[in-house]
């Protein structure tokens, strides 16, 4: 088995880079991907410069620890502020709208795309302009736009 590591050289390293993501391809958890990045930089730089095992070992150590800072940033940098996960209404709030059908004793309906929405607001008529003011669940608070 030694013998095996010995002869393949550089390449070890690129086979466990390999495995490391194809182990985080089943498995998603992006922790296995900085550490197969690691060992396919160990395997890119062996190739470069000649090393022994042991510094080897010592760069993929310092290069996985440096992943997790750099990983970090990035995903800091790219996180996707989504205020309106899980709650989609709050996203109508300001749209203007037409009543579908007026307000009568503060009760109407407005149709966005394919879905008719049951309002709340002050005695409108039929075809007026609103805006969305107020979102809560599946109530929507309308006013004159």
């Amino acid at each position: 088995m030694i013998d095996l590591a010995i002869k393949l050289g550089s390449w070890n390293w690129l086979i466990l880079g390999v495995l490391l993501m194809g182990i985080e391809a089943l498995a998603p958890g992006v922790f296995m991907l900085w550490l197969g990045l690691a060992a396919l930089i160990v395997g890119l730089l062996s190739f470069l410069f000649v090393a022994s095992w042991q510094m080897q070992v010592v760069a993929f150590a310092l290069i996985s620890i440096a992943m997790v800072p750099l990983w970090r940033h990035f995903a800091r940098r790219e996180a996707v502020d989504n205020n309106f996960l899980n709650r989609r209404t709050k996203g109508l709030v300001g749209q203007v709208v037409t009543l579908e059908s007026a307000i009568v004793d503060g009760v109407g309906s407005i149709r966005l795309g394919d879905t008719t929405w049951r309002v709340e607001g002050p005695p409108l008529a039929a075809g007026t302009k609103v805006r969305i003011v107020e979102a809560d669940g599946a109530r929507l608070r309308v006013g004159p736009a």
